[in-house]
C-alpha cells in the first residue's frame, strides 16, 4: 500500500499525537524523557509490522515531506543561533568536538572488527558504523555507492539502513534517561542565566507565546533565503566533489544571515529566538521524528541479522560507557553536561534531530540549558558531518 504525501502528512500528526497521549498517561516515559515522536512512531511503526506479518500489508510511506521537515529544521535551528551564542560556549564546543571526532574513529574500529569476526568485508563495517549510526538513512544512501563500487560488496545498502534505524530507536530511548540518571546522581541544577534555551526548542505549547501575521511573513522568508544559501553552498561542494548533507549546508545558511543580516540591516527585526521560530523549529521536528519513526520496517533484516545485532549491542554499550565516563566527565561534570550527554548519545546513534529531542524531553522537567542547544546543532548538524565524511574516506583509503 502506497501513501502520497498528504496522507503521510495525516498519519504523522495522528502518531505525533499519539506519542503525546501515552507519554502523558504512561508515567516512565515521562520519568526517563523519551521524546513524544519516539514513542509515537515506535508503536506505529510495530503496528503496521504487524499488519505485514498478519495479513502481508506492506505500508510505504512518503518520503517528500519528511525530507522538507528535517530542512526546516535545521534551517531554524541556523536562524536561532547566534555568534554570541557559539563564543559563550567555545570551549565546550572544541572539548566536545576533539572527543567527538576521536569517537567516530572507535565507532569504525568497532564496526569493522564485528565484520571481520562474521568473515564479512571491512567495508561492510564502514556502512553499519559512522556511515549509519553518527550520518543516518541519508548519509547511507550517499556512501553505500561508493562503498559498492570500490569493494563490490552485497546487501550494504539494507545494513547501512537498519543499523541507521536501530540506532535512531537507542538514541532517541536512552539519551533522557542517561541525562536523568547523571543529574540525579551528581544533584545538578541548571544555571539561572540559561532561560532563554527553550526559545530554540521545547517552548511551551501556545503558552504566553506571541505569534502574528508578520513574524510568520518573517520566518518564512528567513527560512525561504537561507535553504537558498544552503543550496548553492551544497552544489558548491558537490562541483568539488565533497559530501556534506543539504540539511547541513541550509542550517548553516541560516546561521550566515542571522548573524549577518543585523549587520547590514540593524532595524531589522530578524526572527532569531522568536517565538514564531521556536514553534516552526518544534513543528518540523516533531513531524519529521514521527514520520522516521512509523517509517522503520524491523521485519527487512536478513541473513546479516546476527551481525546486525551484535553490532547493534556492543555499539550501544561503548557510547553509553564514553558518553558517561568521557563526555559527561571532560565536560565538566554540570548540568549542562548533563543535557549535552543526552544530546551526544541522540546524535552519534541516530541524527541531530533526535538529539534535540532528547535535550527538550530533559530540560522541559529538569531545566534550560542555553549552552548545550547552542553546541549540539553545530557540534551534530556540521562539524560532525564534514568529520565524519573526512574519517571515513581516510579510512576507506586504509582497507582498500
Amino acid at each position: 500500500m502506497e501513501l502520497d504525501s498528504r496522507q503521510t502528512i495525516i498519519v504523522a500528526i495522528l502518531v505525533l499525537f499519539l506519542g503525546k497521549y501515552l507519554n502523558k498517561k504512561i508515567n516512565i516515559l515521562r520519568k526517563y524523557n523519551i521524546p513524544e515522536p519516539v514513542t509515537g512512531g515506535l508503536v506505529a511503526s510495530l503496528f503496521f509490522g504487524l499488519l505485514y506479518l498478519l495479513f502481508n500489508v506492506d505500508i510505504n510511506f512518503s518520503t517528500h515531506y519528511r525530507d522538507i521537515l528535517l530542512i526546516v529544521f535545521f534551517t531554524a535551528i541556523g536562524l536561532s543561533t547566534e555568534v554570541r551564542s557559539i563564543i559563550k560556549g567555545g570551549k565546550v564546543l572544541l572539548i566536545l568536538t576533539v572527543f567527538a571526532i576521536a569517537y567516530i574513529f572507535l565507532q569504525n574500529y568497532i564496526s569493522i572488527s564485528i565484520a571481520k569476526l562474521f568473515n564479512l568485508n571491512p567495508a561492510t563495517g564502514i556502512v553499519a558504523g559512522s556511515a549509519a549510526l553518527q550520518g543516518g538513512h541519508g548519509n547511507i544512501v550517499s556512501w553505500v555507492p561508493v562503498v559498492n563500487e570500490q569493494f563490490n560488496v552485497s546487501n550494504t545498502m539494507e545494513i547501512g539502513m537498519i543499523m541507521a534505524t536501530f540506532g535512531l530507536i537507542i538514541g532517541g530511548i536512552l539519551g533522557g534517561p542517561v541525562a536523568k540518571y547523571l543529574i540525579k546522581k551528581y544533584k545538578l541544577k541548571p544555571d539561572s542565566e540559561t532561560d532563554d534555551s527553550k526559545l530554540l526548542i521545547g517552548a511551551k505549547h501556545g503558552k504566553n507565546l506571541t505569534i502574528d501575521y508578520n513574524s510568520i511573513l518573517k520566518v518564512i522568508i528567513m527560512l525561504f533565503l537561507s535553504v537558498g544559501v544552503g543550496i548553492y553552498m551544497h552544489d558548491f561542494l558537490d562541483y568539488v566533489n565533497f559530501t556534506l548533507p543539504m540539511f547541513a549546508t541550509c542550517m548553516l545558511g541560516g546561521l550566515i544571515l542571522a548573524n549577518l543580516v543585523p549587520l547590514i540591516i540593524p532595524k531589522l527585526d530578524c526572527p532569531a529566538k522568536s517565538p514564531t521560530l521556536a514553534i516552526t523549529s518544534e513543528l518540523s521536528l516533531g513531524l519529521f521524528l514521527a514520520m522516521a519513526m512509523m517509517s522503520l520496517k524491523f521485519w527487512e533484516i536478513g541473513a546479516e541479522s546476527l551481525f546486525i545485532v551484535v553490532s547493534i549491542l556492543l555499539q550501544t554499550i561503548a557510547i553509553l560507557l564514553f558518553t558517561v565516563f568521557v563526555i559527561f566527565r571532560v565536560l565538566g561534570k554540570n548540568y549542562a553536561s548533563a543535557v549535552i550527554s543526552a544530546g551526544y548519545i541522540g546524535s552519534s546513534m541516530g541524527a541531530t534531530p533526535t538529539a534535540m529531542a532528547n535535550m527538550a524531553a530533559v530540560t522541559k522537567e529538569h531545566g534550560p540549558s542555553a549552552i548545550a542547544f547552542a553546541v549540539i546543532p553545530i557540534m551534530g548538524a556540521f562539524i560532525i558531518q564534514v568529520s565524519n565524511a573526512f574519517v571515513i574516506n581516510i579510512i576507506l583509503m586504509l582497507i582498500s
